[in-house]
C-alpha cells in the first residue's frame, strides 16, 4: 500500500487547477494573463510594488 503525503495532494490540486485554467482559455497564455490582471484590478486588493526596479547584473 502506497501512502500519499499531504504535500502530494496539494501538488495534485495545483496541477488540476492549472489544467482547468489552461483548458478554459484554450492554452492561450496571453488570455490567461489578461484575465488574471483584470481579476486583480477588480479585487481592490493592494499589490506590493518595489521602490526600485530590478537591474540586470553584468
Amino acid at each position: 500500500m502506497i501512502q500519499t503525503s499531504k504535500t502530494d495532494s496539494v501538488i495534485a490540486e495545483i496541477h488540476r487547477t492549472r489544467r482547468e485554467i489552461s483548458e478554459r482559455f484554450n492554452g492561450d497564455i496571453d488570455a490567461i494573463a489578461e484575465d488574471a490582471a483584470r481579476r486583480l484590478a477588480e479585487s481592490g486588493r493592494p499589490v506590493w510594488q518595489p521602490k526600485t526596479a530590478n537591474k540586470a547584473s553584468d
